[in-house]
């Protein structure tokens, strides 16, 4: 039976540790999400969509430092990541070297600005041959202690390829029922899209305008 909560709670935490996919808010809208991280949970993920192969999500961070992998994978066991201090020792493998963007994001993260990094070295699972990764710090206290805890997230619509976005835990309800590990309910979450930009040649291009300007 799917777990129903109203915040980011421990068994939220324990859940999402042991692979789950859940409906919970984000900074933008609700949405589907599980750790980046996670082969199988994002290839369960994409499953239950129906989304198409070669579509990426967004991944959500809590420091700049998640961006980069270790140089040494001892802190990892399976697929999950045991020891987050390891982030930013030097290799990138959500495949961005932060060093070297610091300076185009930091006066807007956190914040709703999605940005899109060229990532060849990121997991496969993440870049689906795009050899990109969308990327955003959200600036909600909450969400940002969950990621802080579980490791980076990947985020997506809650709604099957096709179908409306689901605004609430009843609208999910119907269109995964108990497929969802969990269901996280704080009412109606209505906010503007996130601007969404790309780096290139060490700067930001604009390619959706949101809830802030670049």
């Amino acid at each position: 039976m799917s777990y129903i909560t109203d915040g980011f709670d421990k068994k939220v935490v324990e859940l999402l540790n042991e692979g789950a996919v859940g409906f919970m808010p984000t900074d933008t809208i609700y949405g589907l999400s599980c750790r980046a991280l996670n082969e199988k949970a994002v290839e369960r993920l994409h499953q239950l969509k129906g989304r198409s192969h070669n579509k990426p999500l967004i991944v959500l961070i809590s420091d700049l430092k998640m961006l980069a992998l270790p140089k040494n994978l001892s802190g990892v066991v399976g697929n999950q990541i045991t020891e987050y201090q390891v982030f930013g020792s030097g290799l990138d493998a959500l495949g961005v070297r932060y060093n070297k963007v610091i300076t185009l994001v930091e006066k807007y993260w956190p914040g709703p600005l999605t940005v899109i990094f060229d990532a060849p070295r990121s997991p496969k699972w993440l870049h689906r041959g795009t050899k990109t990764l969308a990327v955003r710090m959200p600036a909600v206290a909450d969400l940002q202690n969950l990621i802080k805890q579980v490791g980076p997230l990947v985020s997506t619509s809650a709604n099957a390829e096709g179908e409306r976005p689901a605004q609430s835990v009843e609208q999910a309800r119907k269109y995964f029922g108990e497929q969802l590990d969990f269901y996280i309910d704080v009412g109606k979450v209505k906010t503007q899209p996130s601007t969404i930009a790309r780096v290139e040649k060490s700067k930001l291009k604009l390619v959706r305008q949101g809830a802030i300007k670049i």
